[in-house]
C-alpha cells in the first residue's frame, strides 16, 4: 500500500507495507474495530467541489447503489492521488501483467458532472493506493484523520475508512476529471504544492523563500 500526502507530514508518500486489502474490506473489521465503508464495484467514484475557487472544498464522493459517501480532501490531497494513481497505471503497462491498461482515459466512463448533495463523512488524514492483481482493480483507501480513541492517537488507528475498488479504465477516468478539478482552481506552487493566491504566494517549502 502506498501512503500518500497526509496533512502536517513532510514527506509526499512512502511505502507503508503490502496491499491490505487483497481480501477485501472485510479484513479490516477482522482486524480493528474500524468502520470501514467498502466500495467493491461503485457506480460512481469522483473527486468534486463545493465553492468558488479560493474557497472551494475538495471532496472524494463514491456512490453504489442507494449508497453514497462523502470524504473532505485538500487540494493538495487531490491532486497528489491523481498523479500516483497514474503512474501506478503507467507501471502496470511496463510489465508482463495479463490485464491490458488502456493508455487513455475511456470517454465513456469519464464523469465531469456535479457532486451529489454532500453528507460528509470524515475528514481524510491519509490515503492509501494499491494495485490488487487478484481482481486487476486499482483500490484507493481515504482514512479518517481522527483516531478510535485518544488512547489510539499515538498509533494513529483510524475511526474510519472509505475502502474503494476501480477497474483499470474508470482509474484513467477519475485522474483526468479529478485532474480537471483541481486545474479549475488556483495554480499549485511547483515548489510546495499549496495553491497560489493571485496578490502573491509564501512557499512553505523548508528552506525557500
Amino acid at each position: 500500500m502506498t501512503d500518500l500526502w497526509k496533512p502536517n507530514r513532510p514527506a509526499p508518500f512512502g511505502m507503508t507495507g503490502t496491499l491490505r486489502t487483497e481480501h477485501g474490506p472485510a479484513s479490516y473489521a477482522e482486524a480493528m474495530p474500524t468502520v470501514v465503508h467498502g466500495f467493491d464495484w461503485p457506480d460512481r467514484v469522483l473527486v468534486g467541489t463545493i465553492g468558488g475557487p479560493g474557497s472551494r472544498a475538495f471532496y472524494l464522493q463514491v456512490r453504489e447503489g442507494r449508497r453514497v459517501v462523502s470524504v473532505l480532501l485538500e487540494k493538495q490531497q487531490a491532486a497528489l492521488l491523481s498523479e500516483k494513481i497514474e503512474q501506478l497505471l503507467d507501471g502496470l503497462m511496463t510489465t508482463d501483467s495479463p490485464v491490458a491498461i488502456p493508455a487513455e482515459a475511456p470517454p465513456e466512463l469519464v464523469d465531469s458532472a456535479p457532486l451529489e448533495p454532500v453528507d460528509e463523512q470524515f475528514r481524510a488524514g491519509t490515503l492509501g493506493l494499491g494495485w490488487d492483481p487478484s481482481r486487476a482493480q486499482i483500490v484507493l483507501q481515504a482514512y479518517s484523520d481522527q483516531p478510535l480513541s485518544d488512547d489510539d492517537a499515538d498509533e494513529e488507528q483510524p475511526a474510519e475508512i472509505v475502502a474503494v475498488r476501480m477497474p483499470v479504465g474508470t482509474a484513467r477516468a477519475f485522474v483526468q476529471s479529478t485532474r480537471a478539478v483541481v486545474q479549475a482552481g488556483r495554480p499549485l506552487c511547483p515548489r510546495c504544492g499549496h495553491p497560489m493566491d493571485p496578490d502573491g504566494h509564501v512557499c512553505e517549502q523548508p528552506g525557500l523563500v
